[in-house]
């Protein structure tokens, strides 16, 4: 990803994080739990086609904070 994307996507996320939500935490507990809900969603479906899974049995979301960055990674 070059800076430039890097810095449309920050700005695009800035703009949905101020208009939708009023506080940033609640945009990362709504993102966390759409990815969630996703992965719910994943391990539903594989009960009928167990190749969407492929290998991976261990579905999760990880969560990076970086202090001297002042980000989190999800």
């Amino acid at each position: 990803m070059s800076s430039r994307e890097k810095f449309e996507y920050q700005v695009e996320l800035d703009l949905i994080v101020h208009s939708l939500y009023s506080h940033k935490r609640v945009f990362l507990r709504e993102l966390v739990s759409n990815a969630s809900d996703a992965l719910d969603k994943l391990r539903f479906l594989s009960v009928a086609e167990p190749s969407m899974l492929e290998d991976s049995s261990e579905l999760e979301i990880h969560i990076k904070p970086d202090s001297d960055n002042r980000t989190i990674t999800i």
